[in-house]
């Protein structure tokens, strides 16, 4: 990705967001992966233990396991530690519940698109990005 160009994304839950890029080396699960009082990611086992993911938009493989993730989507956006967005190459419905029910319960928008698994590296040499995701289709460029 050059430093003008725009990635295509599909749209999973639609929204705008921008900030601060956190890529994700491997897959994550919110449910005792993610701490909600640091916003930081605190799975012992993960390649990127401490990384703060509150606040940033997130850029990982997939979601990893629990369907709780949801609920801890769900109550970071309560508590304001959430992600401002999330870019996955797999598509990942428990995150995608999440972010539907925070918005419709909370008005916290919470954008997730999906790539190609191609395009993390891609990601992972920007420090910023804005994400505009409508119905079907999405667009990720940095800034």
């Amino acid at each position: 990705m050059t430093a003008r160009a725009a990635l295509h994304a599909e749209c999973l839950v639609p929204g705008l967001a921008s900030g601060r890029l956190a890529c994700l080396s491997a897959p994550l699960s919110l449910w005792g992966g993610f701490d909600l009082d640091s916003g930081r990611v605190c799975d012992v086992n993960h390649p990127d233990r401490g990384t703060q993911i509150a606040g940033r938009i997130i850029a990982m493989p997939g979601g990893r396991g629990s369907s709780s993730s949801s609920s801890v989507l769900l109550e970071s956006a309560r508590l304001g530690s959430n992600p401002l967005a999330i870019i996955l190459t797999e598509r990942d419905p428990i995150l995608v519940v999440g972010a539907l029910v925070a918005n419709d319960l909370y008005g916290v928008s919470i954008p997730i698109v999906c790539v190609s698994p191609g395009n993390l590296p891609e990601l992972a040499g920007l420090s910023s990005v804005r994400i505009a995701a409508a119905t079907g289709n999405a667009c990720i460029e940095p800034f």
